[in-house]
């Protein structure tokens, strides 16, 4: 049995997305247009292959390469990312839904949130090669960490 929801809590300052971090987030959100089926179904199969335990939760998907199922979620994946660059300064309020979602009805283990987001950030470097630089890395991991606590804060 789940707990009561508690009010959102503010992010650590260490995942504070600063004027920079934002900036660099929107360039690579912007150079996604176009392939963000691809690259969340990329996303997606990767995760399932280096993190297995993560097929559970799709125990009715074909989850072989390519699948349409696998394109079709990794898209709405993307598009929820999508979602959350948009309102960088309010995740929490973009969301709600999502949250809630995967809280009460899917039941995710919010380690998930985390696995994806490291598959991500692999299939973001190997696309854009020496254009992931550093600095992009380290913007979107602390976006992608704040995305996976929004997305936990349910669960507490």
């Amino acid at each position: 049995m789940l707990l009561p929801p508690r009010p959102p809590c503010p992010l650590p300052a260490t995942t504070m997305l600063t004027a920079e971090d934002k900036k660099l987030i929107q360039q690579v959100w912007d150079k996604l247009q176009g392939c963000q089926e691809e690259v969340g179904a990329e996303t997606l199969q990767r995760m399932f292959t280096t993190y297995p335990q993560t097929k559970t939760y799709f125990p009715h998907f074909d989850l072989s390469p390519g699948s349409d199922q696998i394109r079709g979620h990794g898209k709405k994946v993307v598009a929820a990312l999508g979602t959350a660059v948009k309102s960088l300064d309010n995740l929490s309020q973009a969301l709600s839904e999502l949250s809630n979602l995967h809280a009460y009805n899917l039941r995710v283990d919010p380690v998930n949130f985390k696995l994806l987001a490291q598959c991500l950030q692999v299939v973001l470097a190997t696309h854009m090669t020496k254009d992931y630089t550093p600095e992009i890395h380290a913007a979107f991991d602390k976006f992608l960490s704040a995305v996976a606590a929004v997305l936990a804060e349910k669960y507490r």
